[in-house]
């Protein structure tokens, strides 16, 4: 396979096929993020492409699902998307679901019957960085788009039949907005109604606008326990039809897999429980990306 540079995926594809359609991330402007800081957007040659789809189809026949990486892969012309995940079905019959990242910007690109398209070609999931639900927030750390675009396209993202999967951070809003951060991305959660919200902790990676921030003293971590909190209040505000909400992720200090409304009460239990130090929390030296 031709990888250029870091491959990212969610860790819910850790058994998947990641087939790299692009690199880089065409927005490439967040503060936290440093994922894509070491390369340029691009989109692969269709020939390249084409020969990692070979490659697969030799040497990865009992992986059954398949991952579009890097962070952008929605925003390839249409046709042109179509036309890979056409070759992958025919190459990788046994593949049963595809997925890719998604971000506002790619899904507005897409009408919502080409969004249908694409999920009758197989795509299956898409996963959106949120990061937070407040306005503030997102406009600090350049996310480029308001919470009602979000929302917007998560919307169409479902209607089309495409499953959504949210990821949040928690500790974004810094000290001074914690609350505010978990109690509006609870609300935009709501909203948007995703089948699966995975909740991480932030952590600061040299290299990236954030953590220059935080050396000058322009922005602080919060404590794990408001962490914590946070995570508590975001909960607490967030109504899904019955979706999966996973803070499992190996930065988080509390493991929590709830399936919401169901496990709403008894996951608040559990954290306020964390809080009161009835319950150990992972320590900082296993944390990680």
């Amino acid at each position: 396979m031709h990888y250029d540079g870091l491959i990212i995926r969610p860790p819910s594809e850790a058994d998947s096929i990641l087939l790299q359609v692009t690199t880089g991330c065409s927005h490439n402007k967040c503060t936290f993020c440093v994922a894509y800081k070491e390369k340029r957007f691009s989109i692969k040659k269709d020939a390249v492409i084409s020969g990692d789809i070979d490659y697969a189809a030799k040497h990865f026949r009992r992986m059954r699902r398949l991952f579009l990486c890097d962070g952008d892969a929605l925003i390839i012309p249409q046709k042109r998307l179509l036309k890979i995940l056409a070759e992958i079905r025919e190459k990788l019959p046994w593949v049963t679901r595809m997925g890719t990242y998604a971000n506002a910007k790619s899904l507005k690109m897409k009408t919502l019957e080409e969004l249908v398209e694409l999920r009758e070609h197989g795509l299956g999931i898409a996963y959106l960085g949120l990061e937070s639900g407040d306005a503030e927030t997102l406009k600090k750390v350049c996310k480029g788009v308001p919470p009602e675009a979000m929302i917007e396209q998560a919307q169409k993202c479902k209607k089309a039949g495409i499953r959504l999967s949210v990821t949040v951070l928690l500790g974004l809003g810094g000290p001074e907005r914690s609350q505010e951060h978990a109690r509006a991305t609870g609300e935009v959660l709501t909203a948007m109604d995703p089948d699966y919200v995975g909740a991480l902790s932030l952590m600061i990676c040299p290299g990236t606008p954030l953590y220059d921030e935080y050396e000058r003293g322009d922005f602080k971590m919060i404590e794990p326990k408001e962490m914590l909190a946070e995570l508590g209040t975001m909960i607490a505000n967030t109504e899904l039809t019955d979706g999966l909400f996973h803070a499992n992720h190996a930065s988080n200090y509390l493991p929590i897999r709830a399936r919401l409304p169901r496990d709403k009460e008894k996951t608040l239990a559990l954290i306020s429980d964390a809080i009161g130090g009835k319950v150990k929390l992972r320590p900082e030296w296993m944390r990680a990306l």
